[in-house]
């Protein structure tokens, strides 16, 4: 499979080591390029608008998926907000991106959502045998009680082609194959914008 430039998302300050693991497991294996903001790269003492210009032209602007790193404090990060915003903007400069999430192990979640068809199911998850449509906020809140309220608003319209995976489930060849169909279905993902960007963290 080709390899892809990728834009990793994450709670700087409570995630960092799983950054840096995802960051040295893809320098061992080669399964993508990655594109994401290292600490101390964007000075945090910047208006939050610059901040956020910064994101989107020189990080975002050539990748083509986003992967979020979901912990138990990345539901209240507005940078996070904003990264994810930037990345489903189809814009005439930086393009849309597909988005793919990652549940990390603090949050306790083992649950998934495969958003890429029979492919997906098959390859990443081959020992499940039945699948359940999920349609109401709640059921979402209560499976991935960390996700980011975007996220949500997103799975719920079941056009935004993102997928949620346990960190557990992570091989060479399950986050390859992840990244390839995220790629491929940016195009065709439908996303919604309903929800204002943050102002603050939570």
């Amino acid at each position: 499979m080709p390899k892809h430039k990728c834009f990793i998302s994450y709670h700087h300050a409570n995630d960092q080591e799983y950054k840096n693991s995802l960051v040295e497991f893809n320098a061992k294996n080669d399964i993508f390029i990655d594109r994401s903001v290292d600490l101390g790269e964007i000075d945090d003492s910047l208006p939050d608008q610059r901040i956020r210009e910064i994101i989107r032209d020189d990080y975002l602007q050539d990748t083509t998926v986003t992967i979020l790193l979901v912990g138990t404090g990345t539901y209240g990060r507005k940078h996070i907000d904003w990264e994810l915003y930037s990345s489903m903007i189809d814009g005439s400069v930086n393009k849309k991106s597909g988005v793919l999430v990652v549940m990390l192990p603090t949050t306790g979640c083992t649950t998934y959502t495969a958003a890429h068809g029979d492919t997906e199911k098959t390859q990443v998850y081959p020992d499940e045998t039945s699948w359940t449509t999920i349609n109401t906020r709640t059921e979402y809140e209560r499976r991935y009680p960390y996700m980011p309220a975007r996220i949500i608003d997103n799975l719920l319209t079941h056009k935004s082609k993102i997928s949620v995976v346990p960190w557990d489930k992570l091989t060479v060849f399950s986050l390859g194959l992840l990244i390839e169909l995220t790629h491929s279905d940016r195009q065709s993902a439908e996303y919604d914008f309903s929800r204002a960007m943050m102002r603050r963290n939570a």
